[in-house]
């Protein structure tokens, strides 16, 4: 292939969604020459689906992003219409922030931002090829890409984040043609020009619902979703928001809604057989939901607004690659629909990703060096899990082009550890989602400290600024000395009872500090102020943290206790070219599985599919005998 060589740089990122973004952003931030390519700069940072950020467990991960330096969580406290936390009544290891974005706002700012990074170049581009070279073992090595120009960059890493562009396919109906998201045009080239490095790809799919004008919509007959009165941030550099919000609606369909879809089954991609991709179980279509459950009278949707200068209006629920006679049919069975408008038709779309085990936990593909893969490429779905993705992406090719080892958060630290261990480790058959219940440890990883664990990881490796870093230093303090104040501060009975009777709660006998008090579950930092002269100014992000430390003191200290278990099991290395075949006892499953996946510990090794804790037990015996033969 002939090509002309433009540049040279250390990283070069291939697309611009959210992945690819925070990808780019950490590798020129941690001082590497970064180029970011994107089809058109229209789709930086596009928000192709849902109008939000955040939502059960996707609020965690962008807490963690934001913790080590990334840029999610600031850009959507810049752009967000609408803020709420969502899970209130239930315990603070499952509350979820989420926000509804201003999707052009935030498309604009997340670019502007990249545009005024040092060190980071922003290029409108189609990627068609990589260069790749062989070293002296016959290894592949990635050394630069190809462009449909025929331009050609130079590079020491490349990170692939091409989200849901390669050989993108939309459906609607009986219609289906090439194309990306929002009409945008597909990456076709380089899928076919990868599987000649090794890289397999396969077929997922996914969805949206149509858009509605405002104007054609009956709000009326809809229940209001305000937002919360005191707003909390993404961003743990934002202590204090103010915003005017404006609502979402809450919506239902019927059985007519129901019986239109069902008349029509045979019209839509996924029951004709048309559509191959396996789509998202945590986010069907609207037609998956009425058949896998039948019985369901109806589903939900939320009308969420796209923006302050649009009309358009997201239908969230009710994706479908229904024609649009049926969906213009079946929306307006809906109450408050009757008379919509649908200024986009809903549509699924298909296109080309990996089997995330073919990557290991640094992100980098196990066939081709320097190559690493993030986001929806590695079979995950979300912008969340993108973005997360990106960051670790970037973050560990610049690792890899230092000679440092690789930056792996493991399940006990992160959210993002859980994401990309289940992906890389038990790898996924359908687009993957986070969410709080794949978290073992989901008490310690808590939205709240996301700071309190990564901030300090973040800042080791040159991500996190200084005045992130001191913002983090003082937040940290604060929480410890107020810890501290309210366990020695005491109130006589007489004060301690006057407060009780007024919140309706028993009293108690003797002197008590505030910190005991604290510990009774009616009881808040707030609730105690009548009672407490010298409690300091502090953040809502501190007075969060105390809260939490002092109400689940006790089981934070029992699952600390269980990730010191974890840990030995972690912390117990495997060399990538153990042989397991030397292993007796093994099954042969768990032989073939632990040679092609070559797990770094044992506990990467015991959660791999096909290896049984049995298996597990003999590898132990193994190392332990030839620990001794040492």
């Amino acid at each position: 292939m002939s090509y002309v060589i433009m540049d040279e740089y250390d990283v070069v990122v291939i697309g611009a969604g959210h992945a690819g973004c925070e990808a780019a952003l950490a590798a020129a931030r941690m001082g590497k020459r970064t180029a970011l390519f994107s089809i058109t700069l229209e789709s930086v940072a596009m928000m192709a689906c849902n109008p939000s950020i955040g939502g059960t467990g996707k609020g965690h991960l962008v807490r963690e992003i934001d913790a080590l330096g990334g840029e999610m969580g600031l850009n959507i406290d810049k752009t967000f219409i609408q803020s709420r936390m969502l899970n209130t009544a239930k315990g603070p290891a499952v509350h979820s922030l989420r926000a509804q974005a201003d999707k052009e706002h935030y498309h604009r700012e997340m670019k502007k931002v990249i545009e005024r990074q040092k060190g980071l170049d922003l290029k409108q581009g189609e990627v068609t090829d990589l260069i790749v070279e062989q070293d002296e073992n016959g290894r592949n090595v990635v050394c630069g890409v190809v462009l449909k120009t025929k331009s050609a960059y130079k590079a020491k890493a490349v990170i692939i984040a091409t989200g849901t562009f390669l050989k993108g396919k939309i459906f609607i109906g009986e219609s289906s043609f090439e194309s990306g998201p929002n009409g945008l045009a597909p990456s076709n080239e380089l899928g076919d020009n990868l599987k000649k490095y090794g890289i397999e790809l396969r077929r997922f799919k996914t969805g949206t619902p149509a858009r509605a004008l405002a104007h054609s919509l009956d709000f009326s007959k809809m229940i209001e979703q305000k937002g919360d009165p005191e707003i909390v941030p993404f961003s743990f550099m934002n202590d204090k928001l103010e915003k005017d919000q404006i609502s979402c609606w809450l919506t239902y369909t019927n059985e007519n809604t129901h019986k239109i879809i069902r008349d029509n089954y045979h019209r839509s991609g996924l029951f004709t057989g048309e559509i191959e991709g396996v789509g998202p179980r945590y986010c069907p279509s609207i037609e998956t939901k009425i058949e896998r459950f039948a019985d369901k009278e109806r589903h939900q949707s939320f009308i969420e607004p796209e923006g302050l200068d649009t009309e358009e209006m997201y239908i969230q629920g009710l994706s479908t690659s229904l024609p649009e006679d049926v969906q213009y049919d079946f929306y307006r069975t809906i109450p408050g629909l009757e008379n919509l408008e649908i200024a986009r038709p809903a549509y699924a779309i298909e296109y080309d990703c990996i089997d995330p085990l073919t990557i290991k936990l640094s992100l980098e593909h196990r066939n081709v060096d320097n190559l690493f893969c993030a986001g929806q490429f590695n079979g995950s779905s979300g912008y969340e899990e993108a973005a997360a993705q990106g960051l670790m992406a970037g973050i560990n090719a610049v690792h890899k082009i230092d000679g440092k080892e690789p930056f792996v958060l493991d399940r006990s630290e992160a959210y993002i550890g859980v994401l990309i261990d289940d992906l890389v480790t038990k790898g996924t058959d359908e687009p993957y989602r986070i969410m709080t219940s794949r978290a073992e440890y989901r008490l310690i990883l808590r939205q709240d400290n996301a700071d309190l664990r990564l901030t300090e990881k973040g800042y080791e490796i040159g991500l996190v600024s200084e005045e992130r870093y001191n913002k983090f230093l003082e937040k940290k303090k604060a929480a410890e000395d107020e810890l501290e104040r309210l366990a020695r501060t005491f109130v006589t009975p007489i004060q301690a009872n006057e407060l009780l009777e007024s919140l309706g709660t028993s009293p108690i006998e003797g002197r008590t500090s505030l910190e005991e008090l604290m510990k009774r579950p009616e009881i808040n930092y707030n609730s105690i102020s009548p009672i407490d002269d010298t409690r300091p100014e502090l953040s809502s992000h501190v007075i969060t943290q105390v809260e939490v430390q002092i109400k689940y003191e006790g089981y934070i200290r029992k699952q600390l206790a269980q990730v010191e278990r974890f840990k030995k099991l972690e912390n117990r290395k495997l060399e990538a070219d153990f042989d397991y075949n030397v292993v007796d006892g093994l099954r042969i499953e768990a032989k073939q599985k632990l040679t092609a996946l070559k797990p770094l510990s044992l506990g990467q090794a015991s959660r791999i599919s096909g290896v049984s804790p049995a298996d597990i037990n003999v590898l132990l015996i193994y190392l332990e005998k030839q620990k001794r033969l040492r």
